[in-house]
């Protein structure tokens, strides 16, 4: 072996990338499953599908599939991990199965703050069916929420933007809220041709409620020119830069250019504008700070957190963004042919 492996995941709610790389930034191969949040699955089913995605990567790059670990160091970032616990829950699962020499098991917002940043530092915000913030200081030191949803306090990611979307539509139709465009566009999406309908579609159980994720990028592109989407996306904003704020006072990072960096397929799709609409907010109390999405998607984060403790060098570094990047964007392509 020319050199050391790297088992790098992003695991979702909704689909998990699996990437192995060399140490000198090689990629060797990229695969997507389905989602592998042990929140869902438990931990039994999250470390299955990690199984099978490893499988078919090796086989890919053209490596055995024996007996021993598959990659000298791993790094596991899923979502779901949101406790110490259940860190070491999913490290001690992946252990028996001997999938690496070195485990580090952690949330997916490790995997965004490194993918948008070679500094080591900053906070990352992930929104993508639901919402979660990591703040990390120059010191090391770091600060992360719960993330459970409204039990903690959670409002944001595709559930709650596609489900506040649904709720705008009911209220436009019946007269009890503004009209909007989302009246017409929120029931197109699942062919339908009344707020009514979808209700009664969901009610019965014919249109699962998971499906308020498919809202959340019609919302975004009907807040372009309808003032109850835009209302929407406002509230989110809200949301993105109170988590912001918090982990930058909590880590006493208010004087220092901060960097805020957005990951997830809701940031993705409103990109600019709600990037803008968050540094706005964040900068009445820390006024250094940039808001921005990151610039790799987050597998190449877990995939350079991985180059890291094998002490790759920048053009390993170089590298790995350009050909896993490269790979990400093609599994994209193929994804939405």
């Amino acid at each position: 072996m020319s050199a050391a492996l790297v088992l790098a995941v992003d695991g979702g709610n909704f689909k998990t990338d699996l990437a192995l790389v060399r140490a000198d930034g090689e990629t060797l191969a990229l695969v997507r499953g389905p989602q592998s949040s042990p929140h869902h699955l438990g931990v039994e089913g999250c470390v299955h599908v990690l199984e099978d995605l490893l499988a078919t990567a090796l086989r890919d790059a053209g490596l055995p599939n024996g007996h021993g670990p598959a990659a000298d160091v791993a790094q596991l970032l899923l979502a779901g991990v949101d406790f110490p616990s259940e860190e070491q829950d999913v490290r001690s699962a992946v252990s028996e199965r001997g999938l690496a020499k070195r485990i580090s098991v952690g949330n997916d917002t490790f995997a965004v703050l490194r993918a948008g940043t070679e500094r080591g530092w900053g906070v990352a915000i992930v929104c993508g069916s639901g919402i979660n913030c990591l703040g990390v200081a120059p010191d090391g030191r770091h600060t992360r929420f719960p993330a459970l949803g409204s039990i903690t306090g959670d409002w944001g990611g595709g559930y709650d933007v596609g489900l506040a979307g649904v709720w705008a539509a009911a209220r436009s139709e019946d007269g009890r809220g503004p009209r909007t465009s989302l009246e017409l566009a929120v029931p197109k999406h699942f062919e339908l041709t009344t707020p009514t309908e979808l209700a009664e579609q969901i009610h019965r159980g014919h249109i699962a409620m998971s499906r308020m994720n498919e809202i959340a990028p019609i919302v975004v592109d009907e807040a372009r020119t309808d003032a109850v989407a835009a209302e929407i996306m406002e509230r989110l904003a809200d949301e993105i830069a109170a988590l912001a704020r918090v982990a930058i006072e909590r880590l006493s990072l208010t004087q220092e250019p901060v960097e805020v960096l957005l990951g997830g397929g809701l940031a993705k799709a409103a990109d600019g504008p709600l990037a803008d609409a968050v540094a706005a907010r964040v900068r009445e109390v820390a006024h250094a700070v940039t808001v921005a999405s990151t610039s790799s998607p987050p597998i190449v984060g877990a995939a350079l957190l991985g180059l890291d403790e094998l002490g790759a060098d920048a053009a390993a570094h170089n590298r790995l963004r350009r050909e896993l990047g490269d790979r990400f964007a093609q599994i994209g392509k193929e994804a939405g042919s």
